[in-house]
């Protein structure tokens, strides 16, 4: 059992402009797997989702920011209770979305908006145990198995967002080491490229027949 028990209730809930202040991030971490038979490894990305109470989906860790702590402090609570892991945070969020809830249990502001705050975290420690973990079952996937999975435009848009993110990282370490990047970075940012012109192609007709985000 978790000794540190899940945030309820509204009384702290953050609102602007009528909409509910909401935070929450994509956790990712880095695997390295063999390449090719002789013994080549890359580095693959994943990210985690969870499942949804009583729903048959899977999303990213969110939910309200409230008004003793900030967004990024909310961001590591949300990703702590509701899927049990801790990391390293990158403080610029990847974006702000405004979305409708479908969720009976997560019901915005005063007309069912939101407005969400995105960050990355890269996750340094998973726990065995975390108070939502009866309620919610953690998946790793790669990034087009996250897309693929992904219902709403807005976590469509956030997982752009990342792989951008993720690709331009890649770029700056490989200029402050001041060396040629080994193919396997190569070969992780040429997917990521891949991916990103993916998704904005999906995101594209996705939005063209969707309404409502969760």
């Amino acid at each position: 059992m978790s000794s540190v028990p899940a945030r309820t209730g509204r009384q702290r809930q953050r609102y602007e402009d009528n909409l509910r202040l909401v935070s929450g991030c994509i956790p990712y971490r880095w695997r390295k797997e063999n390449a090719d038979q002789i013994g080549k490894t890359e580095e693959m990305i994943e990210v985690l989702m969870i499942s949804s109470p009583k729903r048959d989906d899977l999303v990213f860790p969110k939910g309200g920011w409230e008004n003793d702590e900030t967004v990024t402090e909310a961001a590591c609570r949300e990703a702590l209770e509701e899927a049990g892991v801790k990391g390293i945070l990158r403080e610029t969020p990847l974006g702000i979305w405004e979305f409708r809830s479908k969720s009976s249990q997560d019901l915005c502001g005063m007309e069912g908006g939101c407005r969400g705050y995105m960050f990355a975290l890269e996750v340094t420690d998973e726990l065995e145990h975390w108070p939502e973990q009866k309620n919610r079952a953690r998946r790793w996937l790669n990034i087009k198995e996250a897309f693929r999975l992904s219902r709403y435009d807005w976590m469509c848009n956030a997982l752009e967002e990342f792989t951008k993110v993720m690709a331009e990282d890649r770029k700056l370490d490989n200029q402050d080491n001041n060396v040629d990047p080994p193919s396997v970075l190569v070969t992780v940012d040429t997917k990521i490229i891949i991916l990103v012109i993916f998704i904005s192609t999906w995101c594209y007709n996705l939005n063209r027949r969707k309404t409502h985000f969760d």
